[in-house]
């Protein structure tokens, strides 16, 4: 049985309340735990187009994205340089050709898991696991550290959408009754 989102983007509740795909880790979901993790730190949602830092431990430098297609490039660069999670197609150009990339030797990580989570963006902060990519594309599990939640994703378009309802979320919480001030008078 296949999630269904509903018309604002969300999952449908399976069996017992929880949602299916969801698996609400508590405490657990604070850790890196993959050489490969990437701590994605959103600052800013300008009509949705996010914009933001990502940090992973091979960098101390802040990554700066603006969008999903720098945030999906950026980590694609991290995996073929890592050789993990190990693709299982090359990437195919507007000809056909299929190119494979060689995995970088000597890549030492330079951040410990505690230093990349003590970066925080100022409307979410997200923990990315990619797992595996597979069917050109993604599969893991992502962290919404602000609610410390965790849910599967099993492509990259998903893990936008799960993204993206957790802002639309965070940004509804924090638009309730503001602004009221603005109406009178």
């Amino acid at each position: 049985m296949a999630d269904c989102y509903d018309k604002d983007n969300s999952i449908s509740r399976g069996t017992g309340g929880q949602e299916r795909g969801t698996e609400v880790m508590g405490a657990t979901g604070h850790y890196i735990g993959t050489p490969n993790g990437i701590m994605l730190c959103v600052d800013a949602n300008d009509d949705g187009r996010i914009k933001g830092r990502l940090y992973h431990g091979y960098s101390r430098s802040e990554i700066p994205f603006r969008g999903y297609e720098d945030i999906i490039k950026t980590a694609e660069r991290l995996f073929n340089s890592l050789g993990f999670p190990h693709t299982g197609a090359g990437d195919r150009d507007i000809y056909g050709r299929t190119h494979r990339f060689q995995k970088k030797e000597g890549m030492a990580r330079v951040m410990r898991d505690e230093e990349l989570l003590g970066q925080h963006g100022d409307m979410g902060t997200f923990v990315i696991r990619v797992q595996h990519r597979q069917h050109s594309s993604w599969q893991g599990r992502v962290t919404y550290l602000d609610k410390d939640q965790t849910v599967y994703f099993r492509s990259a378009l998903e893990l936008i959408k799960i993204i993206d309802g957790a802002l639309d979320e965070a940004g509804a919480t924090e638009g309730d009754g503001a602004g009221e001030e603005d109406k009178e008078g």
